[in-house]
């Protein structure tokens, strides 16, 4: 990915962490301004997904590792950036969350709540607005990606989960999330804060 954009004639860097070490966060905060003298977006995208259990049949290992990175991990990148975006008197944040943040059953347990809380941590950064930093959450329906590779599935908990896919419309493209997310880091959307916007080909509506 770094070398085709740097082909294209764009600059990049990666920085390689874990978010649910705040030093990692830190680390990559840091080298984004040392690289370029600024720090203008930040675009939360991060999840792990569970494995459709019922609370009733959750664990505390699932539970922990999946909050600490869905939730606690976009916290600690907000948290590292706010003090520059105040300093620079702006910033933008764009939070992937998922429709699974927005209703009940689309996921299992752990997912769910910690797509709640981070729609919830993404709009409260309003608080903010009057200083120059706007936040929004992208909902994605289902979107073509790897994120059950490899996971043990919940018998009962992925067939009620799976029960309302008949009214999917079709699968995205995370090109398709990528165009939402650009469109909310520019300055066309300077008068959208604290709003959730769903992509996911009408699915919602059933």
């Amino acid at each position: 990915m770094i070398d085709e954009i740097i082909a294209k004639g764009g600059t990049a860097i990666a920085v390689s962490g874990d978010v649910s070490r705040e030093e990692d966060i830190r680390n990559a905060v840091k080298a984004a301004v040392e690289k370029y003298g600024r720090f203008d977006i930040v675009v939360n995208n991060v999840g792990l997904m569970d494995k459709m259990a019922p609370v009733g049949g959750l664990d505390d290992e699932t539970w922990n590792q999946i909050i600490d990175i869905n939730l606690t991990g976009p916290m600690r990148l907000f948290r590292a950036a706010i003090p520059i975006f105040l300093k620079q008197g702006k910033g933008v944040f764009v939070t992937t969350a998922s429709i699974g943040g927005l209703f009940g059953c689309r996921a299992g347990t752990t997912y769910t709540a910690s797509k709640h809380g981070v729609i919830g941590l993404a709009k409260n950064v309003d608080m903010y607005a009057k200083k120059g930093i706007r936040s929004n959450i992208i909902a994605p329906g289902g979107v073509m990606t790897d994120i059950t590779k490899g996971i043990q599935m919940h018998p009962e908990g992925a067939v009620l989960c799976g029960a309302g896919l008949v009214t999917n419309p079709r699968m995205g493209e995370p090109s398709e999330i990528a165009r939402v997310a650009l469109f909310l880091a520019s300055d066309d959307s300077s008068f959208v804060n604290a709003a959730t916007i769903v992509a996911d080909s009408g699915w919602s509506a059933y």
